[in-house]
């Protein structure tokens, strides 16, 4: 049987008086998709930082490719990315420049025929000249796609990777991060505020409210528990308990 790549137990981070992420616990497994889901300050981007090393959680343990992480954090970065349309790189260094730098700090042998290959495959090669402060939400959602991608990370994290974008541009990132994650057999959490986009990519939910789990299951595993036509009408269903529902 596979064992998880991702392990978070009992994960915790408190501000002061205020717990953003309560005691949440999960397992993600190889070459999955994987949706973290909730409403505004249920805790998604908090879990996010934490996996990320960005926060330091208030207790709790995370274990990433079979290591803790905690003590074996820089060598576990090495195998995980993030992206992020809220992140912007620097708008005054062209896509080229900005993805170099990014292929010499995961120390990327042949930075340039890696950097060449992403430009082809997301379709950005005639912007590499050009400033990412001039091109569009689409353009720059492709060119932090590709950055997120240029150590070709065993574990690649996802904040609202479609958010901002027209219908046909969000359907193509959607095919193309379906298209790598299986010819990579990498694994994706993805954290998204559209439900359908999570029903047609996610093999596993996370669904979280006020900082705690409250179901894990397969989309249509979730539609059958809660008696609902889509994932859209579970995430209602859920948002408007009064109670939390026991993990």
């Amino acid at each position: 049987m596979n064992q998880p790549i991702l392990i978070a137990q009992n994960l915790t981070k408190k501000f002061k008086s205020i717990t953003a992420v309560d005691s949440v616990s999960f397992e993600i497994y190889p070459n999955t998709i994987v949706a973290l889901l909730g409403g505004n300050g249920a805790g998604k981007t908090t879990t996010m930082a934490m996996l990320l090393g960005l926060v330091t959680p208030s207790k709790g343990h995370i274990e990433i490719l079979g290591q803790d992480f905690e003590s074996n954090r820089f060598k576990t970065l090495n195998h995980m990315n993030f992206s992020s349309p809220y992140l912007d790189l620097p708008h005054r260094l062209s896509v080229e420049e900005n993805l170099l730098i990014y292929a010499l700090l995961y120390a990327i042998k042949k930075p340039k025929k890696k950097l060449t290959k992403l430009a082809h495959d997301l379709g950005i090669e005639k912007y590499l000249k050009t400033p990412v402060g001039k091109l569009s939400s689409g353009q720059r959602t492709r060119v932090a796609l590709a950055k997120a991608l240029i150590n070709n990370p065993s574990i690649l994290l996802l904040d609202e990777p479609t958010a901002s974008l027209d219908p046909e541009t969000a359907d193509w990132i959607r095919q193309y991060l379906k298209k790598w994650r299986k010819e990579n057999n990498s694994t994706i959490l993805l954290a998204s505020h559209n439900m359908s986009e999570v029903e047609r990519l996610a093999d596993k939910v996370i669904m979280l409210k006020q900082g705690r789990v409250i179901a894990i299951d397969s989309p249509k595993g979730l539609i059958e528990t809660y008696g609902q036509e889509n994932l859209e009408e579970v995430f209602l269903a859920i948002a408007k308990q009064k109670h939390l529902a026991k993990t």
